[in-house]
């Protein structure tokens, strides 16, 4: 059995289209709200939320409800279809109303954005394990997270050549927007979802590979297959697995939410100044899938991430040493990117890790509840810190949580598993079993 990687590229555009928007979201949009409408940063926060509190209900009832869903075309093509398209062409009035001063019209078309972009976020996720035989998910994982990589660069790149002084942001909306238009039109050309599903369910009935671990004991996720609920040794560590992703999110989401403008306070860098740092990460954390892969075979996903968070809160801490923009930014940026990819390539395997196959959309959407409940707190909280006490008040805020993940994390014992090591190249940018 060998995974077909062209169709699995086609599959990732779901997820480029997804990196693509939220890079452009949470990057352009604090500066819109600071510089046109002359907001606070606490109210900035607030707004800035607003996606995560939609997300708190949207990403689990969308994510169930696209297991069950049945069309011609599938259970997760439709959700991305319709929420593509309303994300779009909603999405080009945002510049508009900021051209034109008008903060309710912004405030309006921004929320249905977001609530477009949270219909669809949970059931493209689930389209990979749908789609792919388990033994071969580490490859097409590895697929996803580059495909997902290439749409924040591209973002990041549009803003640097197309954000100007005068703040004219129509054209990045416009670049982006093309880009997500582009990526749906050509996964719905070149992926059958309903006829692959039927065949990848065909082909699993024939296949064990996955049914057992390391030590040749059935998976956690096989074995909720034959029982309704999850052990209560196993719930505990779901529960401080969970508990770790909210805390490090909180962390993370912090400085990705404020990071335009800090650049712009306390580093006096002009507009776009601050995607150079943000493309040295983006550039790291994808050369690093390969080190990375290398250590979780060894050592397995649990003490790779715990690695990634020790990496990440020094960075957070070395971070808040600048007192203006260096060339050793860009050394702490790249540590910053090689954390969180070990971080978020092994943590939500971890958790699918625990579900039935028929649950993936509901436990993806778990997932997704839980690092969205982070950030609709961090933008306010930081926000408010910020606005009150001092603009330095951003790294250490981050790396305080930072660490808190790291003690939540130590108490998680299952969902675990150790990959062998991997036979070519591609297979180390891993993020699933």
């Amino acid at each position: 059995m060998k995974l077909n990687y062209k169709r699995t590229f086609f599959v990732g555009l779901a997820f480029l289209s997804i990196c693509a928007f939220w890079q452009m979201y949470d990057n352009v949009i604090p500066l819109m709200l600071k510089n046109t409408f002359g907001l606070g940063e606490t109210v900035t926060g607030v707004i800035m939320a607003l996606d995560n509190v939609l997300a708190l209900f949207l990403l689990p009832a969308l994510g169930a409800l696209s297991d069950r869903v049945d069309t011609p075309i599938g259970k997760r093509t439709p959700f991305i279809i319709g929420g593509t398209a309303v994300a779009v062409i909603a999405m080009i009035f945002i510049p508009v109303a900021d051209r034109g001063n008008n903060l309710f019209l912004f405030i309006l078309f921004l929320g249905i954005v977001l609530f477009a972009m949270g219909t669809y976020r949970s059931p493209a996720v689930a389209l990979m394990p749908d789609l792919t035989p388990k033994p071969l998910r580490s490859k097409a994982n590895a697929v996803i997270n580059l495909m997902g990589a290439i749409g924040g660069v591209y973002t990041l790149i549009v803003i640097k050549l197309l954000l100007r002084k005068e703040n004219t942001y129509l054209p990045v909306f416009l670049a982006v927007a093309g880009l997500m238009v582009v990526s749906v039109v050509v996964l719905v050309i070149t992926v059958n979802e309903k006829k692959l599903s039927e065949e990848i369910k065909a082909a699993e009935a024939l296949d064990d590979e996955d049914t057992k671990d390391a030590k040749g004991n059935m998976s956690y996720r096989i074995q909720q297959e034959v029982n309704e609920k999850i052990p209560s040794d196993v719930r505990r560590s779901l529960f401080f697995l969970l508990a770790s992703i909210f805390l490090w999110f909180t962390a993370y989401n912090a400085v990705t939410t404020a990071f335009s403008r800090y650049v712009e306070v306390v580093w006096k860098l002009e507009p776009g100044g601050f995607t150079d740092a943000l493309l040295i990460a983006t550039a790291a954390a994808i050369i690093s899938y390969i080190p990375i892969g290398h250590i979780a075979s060894k050592f397995g996903r649990k003490k790779t991430i715990l690695a990634g968070i020790i990496l990440m809160t020094g960075s957070y801490l070395c971070g808040s040493l600048f007192i203006e923009y260096s060339f050793f930014i860009n050394v702490v940026f790249a540590f910053t990117g090689m954390g969180w990819a070990a971080i978020s390539v092994n943590s939500l395997p971890m958790v699918v890790e625990m579900c039935k196959n028929s649950d993936i959309g509901k436990y993806t959407g778990i997932y997704y509840t839980t690092s969205m409940s982070a950030q609709i707190i961090t933008p306010i909280v930081s926000g408010f810190l910020l606005e009150n006490i001092s603009y330095r008040t951003l790294f250490p805020y981050a790396a305080i949580f930072s660490i808190a993940s790291l003690c939540t994390m130590l108490l998680v014992k299952h969902g675990d598993s150790r990959p062998i090591r991997k036979a070519s190249v591609l297979e180390n940018f891993d993020t699933d079993d």
